[in-house]
């Protein structure tokens, strides 16, 4: 667009009748444009001084008088004082624009932890402890009640830790142990890491050593490599490749021949998580047949289900009448089960799968899968309809870490900008740069009985909203649609776009005319949850 028309929109923007199809060109064009960006600002910044202006009481007039030096004292003030309100306006204005010009420089995500879950076989964590495969481990103790863990440290060591366990992880380089079974390996770059017990502890000289920590007695392996054993009370001892030690509660020792046998191995542990994987991927199965033939479902994608660009509805209900979905541009990269090809990558720009969902529904419900690399998007996709029309819905995720759901009750805003086209349902904050590379269920579900919008995470609801009366919208239109992407082919003319592709991967899409039950979304995950 030539510059006369992107500032006749942009007035358009600012006074609050642009239309939606204009919204959309202008989105795209700040989105690829610096030049524009800068433009809206200063006839922002300009709108702001004439509105200052246009308030301002008007001088009344008078005729001209001799001022003595008394009242003329007075009058200067008055006038001075205009001057610095003028100025302190300008100086706002002036410091707004520094302002948004920090702002607009990103800032450097942060996160907490000095390790990773990498995998776990029958895990139960203690005190109501949830913790998904790849999670950054939580700051303070850490209680395994049963089952088998395997962290990887940042230093690069990795652990194997056996319920029932109970420890921490200090740092990078050291981790302490109360209770429970761990065997480390360590890497050259980590030498001289070291775990803490009650009577002393285990510095690594490398390269694998094994701990068994109980109340009554205690044994360190050294499995491969060299390690220091530092006792409380008495001298450093280094132990070689095959010695052991065992000492209890007194202090005393006595020596050992290393076991490996004792200890879960790296071997050991990915032929249990490959047994784990397949057994919950079966099961998963076994509920998702029971899911296909679900009357109230409507679409069904699973993104791995054929080799070819195209995705059969996975809905064999009779009352389904969606078809066949046409994958663009994404990339075929593992699923939650860890199968080669049996994800799409959205991450490429311009990746979609494209739909069409026809006829009229009432109340919806959506779940997917998916793992997120990052939010860097104003808006990431989920589920959107081409465009916004009357009655369509829109999912999404913001770049500040909600979920977003809305659903179009009006074709325009009122010339106020007082009553919007749509009402918009946010959920709470729910991520942060911990979450990225984690596979999780979203849900939405727009309920038209209960006049009430839920988002779920994972099973959980997070956010439940009334639907405000003027805003419910009884009868629920979808047609052509976009999963993990928009399209807005009715409006767009140019060949610039808004970037909303969501930046991540995802293994299955569901879309039904119904509202589920809080209980049925969390059965999903359960069923689900790799």
């Amino acid at each position: 667009m030539n510059h006369q028309e992107r500032n006749q929109l942009i007035d358009s923007l600012i006074e609050g009748d642009i239309s939606e199809a204009d919204f959309v060109r202008l989105e795209a064009e700040f989105s690829v444009d610096k030049e524009a960006r800068q433009a809206y600002y200063d006839r922002l910044t300009l709108s702001a001084m004439l509105t200052t202006a246009a308030n301002a009481p008007s001088p009344t007039m008078r005729k001209p008088v001799q001022l003595s030096s008394r009242r003329w004292i007075p009058a200067f003030a008055a006038m001075a004082a205009t001057i610095v309100a003028l100025l302190a306006v300008t100086g706002v204005l002036l410091k707004s624009r520094r302002d948004n010009s920090v702002a607009s420089v990103p800032t450097e995500q942060k996160a907490s932890g000095f390790a990773v879950l990498a995998g776990q076989a029958d895990a139960v964590w203690a005190n109501q402890t949830s913790l998904a495969d790849g999670a950054l481990l939580p700051a303070g103790s850490l209680s395994l009640a049963s089952g088998v863990a395997q962290i990887e440290l940042f230093s690069g060591v990795t652990v194997i830790v056996e319920g029932t366990a109970e420890f921490e992880i200090v740092s990078p380089m050291e981790m302490s142990v109360t209770r429970g079974k761990v065997r480390a390996r360590v890497p050259e770059p980590a030498h001289g890491f070291r775990i803490h017990t009650a009577e002393g502890e285990v510095v690594d000289l490398g390269t694998e050593f094994a701990l068994n920590i109980s109340d009554k007695q205690s044994e360190v392996h050294v499995l491969d490599g060299e390690v220091e054993w530092h006792p409380r009370s008495k001298a450093m001892r280094r132990m070689e490749k095959g010695e052991a030690l065992r000492w209890g509660t007194d202090g005393k020792g006595a020596d050992l021949t290393a076991d490996s046998a004792k200890f879960i191995g790296i071997a050991e542990m990915n032929e249990k998580l490959a047994a784990t994987r397949k057994a919950r991927h079966e099961n998963w199965q076994r509920f998702s047949d029971n899911l296909r033939r679900d009357p109230r479902l409507v679409a069904y994608y699973q993104m791995g289900s054929t080799e070819t660009r195209r995705l059969p509805n996975e809905a064999t209900n009779d009352a389904s009448m969606v078809s066949e979905a046409a994958i663009v541009a994404a990339a075929r990269v593992e699923d939650r089960w860890g199968r080669s090809g049996a994800a799409l990558d959205f991450s490429p720009t311009g990746s979609r799968v494209r739909v069409n969902v026809p006829g009229e529904h009432a109340s919806l419900t959506m779940f997917t899968w998916v793992k997120i690399n990052s939010l860097d998007r104003l808006f990431n996709s989920l589920f959107l309809t081409d465009g916004h029309d009357l009655g369509e819905p829109h999912w999404q995720i913001t770049n500040d870490g909600r979920l977003f759901f809305s659903v179009k009750k009006f074709e325009t805003q009122d010339k106020a900008g007082r009553r919007p086209d749509k009402h918009n349902f946010y959920s709470p904050p729910f991520w942060n740069a911990a979450l990225s590379g984690q596979w999780m269920m979203l849900a939405v579900v727009y309920d038209v009985e209960t006049k009430r919008v839920n988002h779920y995470l994972n099973g959980k609801a997070i956010h439940s909203e009334a639907i405000p009366d003027e805003y419910l919208v009884e009868t629920v239109h979808i047609g052509a649609a976009s999963i993990g992407n928009w399209s807005e082919p009715a409006y767009r003319k140019g060949p610039e776009f808004a970037v909303r592709n969501l930046n991540g991967s995802m293994d299955e899409f569901a879309l039904f005319d119904a509202a589920l039950t809080t209980k049925e979304i969390a059965d999903i995950y359960e069923h689900g949850r790799p």
